[in-house]
This record gives structure tokens, sequence and C-alpha cells, in this order.
């Protein structure tokens, strides 16, 4: 499994326990839909290593303890931390119209309605109390918060994505 065809869905954060047990800080929209996993890979000096799932429990702010196969104790457990953990794209389901997820637009051409073609999408920063489009143009990022109406459509075909930004926002960015 190469990253390529994967999805990052967080961070072994911290040990849980003197069992094996860590923390997994699940950086997704909704914690909840991971609740039942059953394997991962971690990223092990650059290599996605598959570990098996003995049993995940939801936590608040987006933790899950978790116990993985063969992570036994306390050592085995510290060699996992801070390590960044994947899941394979095509378990995802596929989203329609102006749903997308986070890294699936990531490269798409951005298209404000008044402005027209503003950059290119680098990533979503996915901010717990305000998400933001970082876009870039030419060397220059423009951030633009990811509110409700702000996508009218999601082009995945053409690679583009279609968004009415608040105005005057795109200008503080660009000389347009």
């Amino acid at each position: 499994m190469e990253k390529k065809d994967c999805f990052h869905l967080g961070k072994i954060a911290k040990l849980h326990g003197f069992k094996g047990e860590v923390s997994l800080l699940l950086d997704v929209t909704n914690p909840e839909d991971y609740s039942g996993l059953d394997a991962v890979f971690i990223d092990i000096n650059n290599h996605l290593t598959p570990f098996f799932i003995d049993s995940i429990k939801l936590k608040n702010n987006g933790f899950a303890a978790v116990k993985l196969e063969g992570v036994n104790d306390e050592d085995s457990a510290r060699a996992i931390l801070r390590k960044e953990v994947y899941l394979p794209a095509q378990i995802l389901p596929e989203l329609e119209g102006i749903r997308f997820y986070d890294h699936e637009v990531e490269g798409f051409t951005v298209v404000d309605e008044v402005k027209g073609d503003i950059g290119i999408l680098k990533q979503v920063i996915d901010l717990k109390v305000n998400p933001l489009l970082q876009i870039m143009k030419g060397g220059k990022e423009i951030l633009i918060p990811l509110l409700d109406g702000l996508v009218n459509k999601v082009d995945r075909k053409n690679k583009k994505l279609h968004i009415s930004a608040p105005e005057g926002l795109v200008d503080l960015y660009l000389d347009l």
C-alpha cells in the first residue's frame, strides 16, 4: 500500500495505559464513522505497515483508545508514538454534489463566481472552529474560510472547485 492510494486518518498521539494501548487522534470530520475499524496502516520509516485492531473505543475531542494486535507493552507502543495513520482511499464511499473529502479536492483549480480562477487548492486546513481552504496563486497564499454556502459545485471530472468567496476577501490577497 502506498500513501498516494490512502487518506490520512490521524496520528498516534500518546500512550493509553501500560499494556500497549495508544491514543489515536482522529483527524476526520466524524470520528464516529471509524468506530468499527479492524485495521490501519501506520507510517513507519516511510513504509505503510498494516496493523490489525483488537479494540477501539472513541473518547472525547476526536481521540480513540486503540489496542493493536502485536503491540502488547509500553515499549512496543512507544515505537509507534507520533506516527501517522492511514486508511485505503477505496474504503470511503463516493460523495456527490458539493460534499467532498478534504484530500479529494487537493490540486483542484478553485474558481470564484466573481473573480474566476483564483488558484490551486493546496489543502483544506481542518481547524475545528474554522476550517480553511489554502489556495496558491503565483506563489501567493489565499486562505478562505470553509463556511456553509461557500462551495457551489465540485467538478470532479475537470478537477475544479467552484466557490462564492466573501466579497473583497480574494482582493486582500491578490491584485486582481
